[in-house]
């Protein structure tokens, strides 16, 4: 085993062991080479490795902040909203309304999402910051025409709370597709996926009760902050 290695292994049983508790900063790059008598490069490698095992996220000035390693339970079968799932568990997070804007759907649009070509959409990209990690990056297209106002403050909250309460949408179901996609160079600016070169794309077309799809949206997720389950009963 490497040096870095058994560095990052050391850390890793001094946080299960809560020596290091999470929300606290581990001891300055400085301090943990004369700690243990290693080179920077083995000391900076030892936490890059923890930060990809998703043990310590690092800040820019700051040190290395220990964060939450387990993962977060994201319902499949369920057609819940971002911010009503962030509630029911207890998640500390936070919305970056990254852009806002109206396109007009073309042909290769109008495959991915469902909708025809030449109407109108808003598109929506959001960060969503899951205990200081930007873990899920949302792209949301809606159909202008059954939606014509959206604001960035709306997309910072819940858009589903303003179609519900405000619109009076009825929303029945979504067709899901779930796949492991290539990271993007998106992704790798946009999202903390580090030297991850997948996601967990969650692709969905959401319906009113009435058949009208409203909503088409693709969900790329963190691997290692997310695990994605359903429930099944057998049919008798």
């Amino acid at each position: 085993m490497k040096k870095y290695q058994e560095l990052a292994k050391k850390i890793e049983k001094d946080l299960q062991n809560e020596i290091y508790i999470v929300g606290e900063f581990l001891p300055s790059e400085h301090q943990l080479m004369e700690q243990y008598q290693l080179s920077r490069d083995t000391v900076r490698k030892a936490l890059a490795q923890l930060e990809k095992d998703g043990l310590i996220k690092k800040f820019r000035g700051q040190g290395s902040k220990v964060i939450r390693e387990e993962k977060i339970n994201f319902p499949v079968s369920e057609l819940t909203s971002y911010q009503e799932l962030v509630h029911r568990l207890g998640i500390h997070s936070k919305t970056n309304v990254v852009s806002l804007e109206t396109i007009r759907v073309d042909s290769k649009l109008s495959q991915l999402t469902g909708f025809p070509e030449h109407c109108l959409v808003w598109r929506v990209t959001r960060q969503r910051i899951v205990e200081d990690i930007t873990s899920v990056l949302d792209i949301d297209y809606l159909n202008k025409s059954m939606i014509p106002k959206l604001t960035r403050e709306i997309a910072e909250q819940s858009i589903y709370h303003y179609l519900e309460d405000e619109l009076g949408f009825d929303i029945a179901y979504a067709q899901k597709e779930i796949t492991i996609s290539q990271a993007t160079d998106r992704d790798h600016i946009l999202m903390d996926i580090g030297n991850n070169q997948h996601v967990v794309s969650v692709k969905s077309k959401v319906y009113l009760q009435d058949g009208r799809q409203f909503q088409f949206t693709e969900s790329r997720h963190k691997l290692e902050k997310f695990r994605f389950i359903d429930y099944a009963r057998r049919k008798k």
